[in-house]
């Protein structure tokens, strides 16, 4: 069984490379879209920062850090 843990790991790569992925298809399948395709690449790496910053702020270190304060 995969954890929750395991998941987001594997998740963070695969969301920094997803926007190098994106871009790279646009500009493959047409001449005119190289310039269209410029801001795609940053985005799989905000995707991953969004991620991991969620997890800290709301995921379950959010909720065991809640609970050992108390």
């Amino acid at each position: 069984m995969i954890e929750r843990a395991d998941a987001i790991l594997a998740m963070i790569p695969m969301l920094a490379m997803s926007g190098f992925v994106v871009r790279s298809i646009v500009t493959t399948t047409g001449v005119g879209t190289g310039l269209l395709a410029v801001p795609l690449a940053p985005i799989g790496y905000f995707a991953a920062f969004g991620l991991i910053v969620g997890e800290l702020f709301v995921g379950p270190v959010a909720e065991r850090s809640s609970e050992e304060s108390t």
